[in-house]
């Protein structure tokens, strides 16, 4: 069976691709930032602190969240906490102004215009130095503020986020997953960090600071936006591992795929209204930390769609192209085994990565179909497991 050069061509150019995105942006980051890195002037200070919560709908959390924010090892007289309702159904405002004899603001939004509408007008009525942003679901460690704050002594540094630890009150494959795709893109986010600045920071909890705060339009994804618009005033974004956060992972694939499916359809739509960010005659290396981190990694399975297909033509005539079939053949069937196996209600945590990436790599060409479509995100829908709302997560000494 005589094949076309072409598919050789196509096989090897999407490999190449893949292997690039997944293994040789992380080696060129670690290589770049070794030879020139860019470190961040810390001193300890305390700025006054406006602590934003965004909240739909998290009468579930809400509370343990505000005790958990209470306690928090900063001065109280420098301290403001805001929480800001995206027209919430349930209890969650009630919940919130329960809170005010204790120094708790609130704010309900007159229109449901999404989280990023609910962060801007939160940003309008604060009063602090600094703007700490967070979701409900997620708690501080103690120290958080003494960990963070210390970078912007460092006038070049406009946007700092910490690290996030996935805590399983569930144990389930996605789980287990999504604690190591974290630790692959926390890798990636030092590196970056230490080179210039992150292309992206942790939705559930990055300081901002308040002079270099711009406005973004309501679809935007906040958390991966902050950081263009940091760049733009020619600012930082800087990652602070010793800042820690708690989160509680999905653990349901149809909930993870569908954050990722949000997430991805948004920032496809960031990426093309901020297309100019990828010139790296303007904006140097950030412009390849972009199109390698973002552009390349969210068009990755027309890569793979397109090296199962050639494998597959090719290896008719030459063993190689069969191994490889074969390769991916496996690896996607130990995927959608692991799936499978979630469905019955059976947990392993053996077969995890490989469903993880078919999830994250699905996503992607959904998002993909719904750009192409013209539909856009601005309104979340959060996804919680029920549970008892006094439900805690114990901070790290």
């Amino acid at each position: 069976m005589k094949v076309p050069v072409s598919a050789e061509v196509i096989f090897w150019i999407s490999l190449g691709m893949l292997a690039y995105t997944y293994a040789g942006y992380p080696l060129l980051l670690a290589i770049v930032a070794k030879l020139s890195s860019r470190l961040v002037e810390r001193k300890e200070w305390t700025p006054s602190v406006s602590i934003i919560i965004s909240a739909y709908n998290e009468e579930r959390d809400l509370a343990v969240k505000l005790e958990n924010t209470l306690t928090l090892d900063y001065p109280a007289s420098k301290l403001e906490i805001i929480v800001t309702s995206d027209c919430s159904t349930d209890r969650t405002d009630d919940i919130a102004c329960s809170f005010a004899a204790r120094g708790v603001r609130f704010h309900r939004q007159p229109e449901r215009l999404g989280k990023t509408a609910a962060q801007n007008a939160a940003v309008n009525l604060a009063n602090g130095e600094m703007i700490l942003f967070s979701d409900a679901t997620t708690h501080f460690q103690r120290d958080v503020l003494r960990k963070l704050l210390p970078s912007f002594a460092d006038e070049s540094v406009g946007c700092v986020t910490g690290r996030v630890i996935y805590t399983e009150r569930i144990e389930s494959n996605i789980a287990a997953a999504t604690n190591s795709y974290w630790n692959y893109e926390f890798l990636l986010k030092k590196h970056e960090s230490s080179i210039g600045s992150l292309i992206g920071v942790c939705g559930c909890m990055y300081a901002v600071r308040r002079s270099a705060y711009i406005p973004l339009y309501h679809e935007a994804c906040s958390d991966f936006l902050i950081a263009t618009t940091m760049v733009q005033q020619k600012l930082r974004a800087v990652y602070e591992p010793d800042a820690v956060c708690f989160e509680e992972p999905n653990t349901r694939t149809n909930q993870e795929l569908a954050v990722r499916v949000r997430i991805i359809t948004q920032t496809f739509a960031d990426l093309w209204r901020n297309r100019g960010m990828l010139n790296p005659f303007k904006f140097g290396f950030f412009s390849v930390q972009l199109f390698s981190h973002k552009v390349l990694r969210y068009l990755a399975p027309l890569f793979l769609i397109s090296l199962l297909l050639t494998s597959a033509l090719l290896a008719w005539d030459k063993p190689l192209y069969a191994v490889v079939l074969v390769g991916q053949l496996g690896f996607y069937s130990i995927g959608l085994l692991s799936w499978a196996v979630e469905r019955l209600g059976l947990k392993t945590s053996w077969f995890s990565l490989p469903q993880y990436f078919l999830i994250t790599n699905l996503a992607s060409l959904i998002a993909f179909s719904k750009l192409v479509r013209g539909e856009r995100y601005s309104k979340w829908e959060p996804l919680r497991e029920s549970a008892l709302a006094s439900r805690k997560m114990e901070p790290l000494e």
